[in-house]
């Protein structure tokens, strides 16, 4: 597996453990729909949280923010959509990016609520 992958998966059990102490419901991880693909999908005060989580180790030139690309929210939105549609759900929901950083042993975590806002 590429250092890359392994950073990324390294970076997905630092965001659930994250969203976890942070009081989600973990419903599930790497859901996978044809082409869509959302890394975690929780629950937190009645609302439906899909969660995008980009690591990366620090970089002058590119944050993990920087891979939130248009193209990518759009992808995120037809996931939601789908996942919604297809489970029948009724209750709010929104897009949410934990950006990672790793550096050696150390992290560090930014969590963004509505991330993406599908109304654009």
């Amino acid at each position: 597996m590429a250092d890359h992958n392994d950073l990324g998966k390294y970076g997905e059990e630092l965001a659930l453990n994250y969203l976890k102490n942070a009081g989600f419901q973990i419903r599930c991880t790497n859901w996978r729909f044809k082409k869509f693909e959302v890394d975690i999908i929780a629950v937190k005060d009645n609302t439906l949280v899909f969660v995008e989580v980009k690591t990366r180790t620090p970089s002058p030139i590119s944050t993990p923010e920087d891979s939130m690309t248009r193209a990518k929210q759009k992808q995120l939105i037809n996931a939601v959509d789908t996942y919604v549609k297809a489970n029948e759900i009724e209750m709010e929901s929104r897009i949410d990016l934990i950006s990672i950083y790793v550096k050696g042993d150390k992290h560090w975590i930014k969590h963004y609520e509505n991330a993406v806002n599908p109304r654009w």
